[in-house]
């Protein structure tokens, strides 16, 4: 199975002048946790979690509501093409310690596709536990 089979192909994305606070009423609104940031032309810049919200804004004291996403946005993005094969994409996750990977082709996103995806799918059950169990590890991913 392709990712682009699996992928959510309507990524909500920010802007890096955005503020940080922008980011996370975003992320409230569709109910999700993890925004990529693209430029105006739709070049992928960085992403930002919910939990870079919490770490690098709020617990740094920083003012959300003045604070550019591009202060606190992970800029060394991990990503796969559509192309392919999920358990690529899972051995990728677990490699990288993540749990949501932006889908990019030539820079731009088409999509995300997290563990939970991957989990959904019987295609690759075993890789999708394993990438899982060394994501739960303790110590900080990246994103």
């Amino acid at each position: 199975m392709r990712v682009s089979e699996l992928m959510s192909p309507s990524t909500v994305t920010i802007f890096p002048e955005d503020t940080v606070a922008c980011a996370a009423r975003l992320m409230e609104r569709h109910g999700i946790g993890v925004l990529p940031v693209c430029s105006p032309q739709g070049k992928l810049k960085g992403i930002v979690t919910d939990r870079d919200i919490a770490t690098r804004c709020v617990a740094a004291d920083l003012a959300a509501e003045q604070t550019p996403v591009r202060e606190i946005m992970s800029r060394h993005v991990a990503t796969v093409p559509p192309q392919a094969d999920v358990r690529e994409a899972a051995l990728h996750m677990a490699q990288c310690r993540i749990r949501r990977l932006p889908v990019a082709e030539g820079g731009r996103v088409l999509g995300m596709v997290s563990i939970g995806d991957l989990m959904r799918t019987h295609a690759c059950d075993m890789e999708a536990a394993q990438a899982l169990a060394e994501i739960s590890r303790p110590g900080e991913g990246p994103y």
